[in-house]
């Protein structure tokens, strides 16, 4: 069996849809189920059950699975290792981080990796950073910028980056919401309170404990995707948000917001760079990986709390 197949299996193997796998690889299905034939017949099971539309892994092509991810690890390794030999190190490196991460983390990496290793080619993918973990553990990506899970999977190597606290945010813009906010004395009203909050992921996990602890039934507005959406969506006067500092501090619209300074603050962010354990064996991987920690692990994270409205 070929590399190429390989990859082409892996790749059906995530979206478990032929017509998919073909698109992305410039191939007619027919020639995809040829090659997925090609391999049942010489691993002598079935990969995959399919009908016209889906496919799902069977027994065998979850083992099947495992012994390609391994075979193009040690190819890849492989590859690296002799072009080590002659001092040009490429390849391709896949990473995923949040918009703020981007910038505030990783410019002047990328930057300075790029003049050190230019043939390396880097596919930058952003989004939600409540989605970084799994695709790492999903192997869509060699190398993401998330919070540090409760609960580290076994096969995950996370180094922390900084600190960041989980603050409750809210706008600075003349509205019903900021004639609600200041009205409190003691406390906040937070029953008539909209919320704004993330669908998933570790921050709507540490707020909805927050909640719970404190026997608030939420008001929620909104379940929003990303932390710069919410931090959009608080500036323009539709509720009160729960975001890592960092976000604010990086926002084009922290000067439409404010941070309350809620009691008993949330436990906060270790913010870091992860990657598979297996995966710092590949030596364009851990290039990546040395420069980081050289690069961005080492400047102190400051707190800068905005100090414009009362501890409730």
């Amino acid at each position: 069996m070929e590399i190429k197949e390989l990859q082409l299996f892996l790749h059906l193997c995530k979206t478990l849809h032929f017509g998919k796998t073909s698109r992305e690889f410039r191939l007619s299905p027919s020639t995809l189920t040829r090659i997925i034939q090609k391999l049942e017949h010489e691993v002598g099971e079935l990969l995959f059950e399919r009908d016209n539309r889906t496919a799902t892994l069977t027994v065998a092509g979850q083992r099947f699975r495992e012994y390609a991810i391994e075979t193009l690890d040690r190819w890849q390794t492989l590859k690296l290792e002799l072009q080590q030999q002659s001092d040009v190190l490429s390849g391709r490196l896949s990473i995923f981080c949040s918009v703020t991460a981007s910038y505030s983390f990783l410019h002047e990496l990328l930057d300075q990796f790029r003049l050190q290793y230019p043939a390396v080619e880097i596919q930058l993918h952003t989004g939600d950073t409540a989605l970084t973990i799994q695709r790492i553990l999903d192997e869509e990506e060699d190398v993401g910028i998330a919070a540090r899970p409760d609960r580290l999977p076994e096969k995950l190597h996370f180094h922390t980056i900084r600190q960041s606290p989980l603050v409750f945010i809210a706008p600075l813009v003349a509205c019903p919401l900021r004639e609600l906010l200041g009205e409190h004395g003691d406390g906040l009203p937070w029953e008539r309170i909209p919320l704004i909050l993330s669908e998933s992921g570790l921050a709507r996990t540490r707020v909805d404990q927050w909640l719970q602890d404190r026997k608030i039934r939420p008001n929620i507005y909104a379940q929003v995707s990303g932390n710069e959406a919410i931090v959009s969506m608080v500036s323009l006067g539709f509720g009160v948000g729960v975001v890592p500092q960092l976000v604010v501090e990086n926002s084009p619209m922290r000067g439409k917001i404010e941070i309350l300074r809620v009691q008993p603050e949330m436990e906060p962010f270790s913010i870091g760079l992860c990657t598979l354990t297996r995966k710092l064996n590949n030596p364009l991987i851990k290039a990546f990986w040395d420069m980081s920690l050289e690069h961005i692990a080492t400047p102190p994270f400051r707190l800068q709390r905005q100090s414009n409205s009362g501890c409730v």
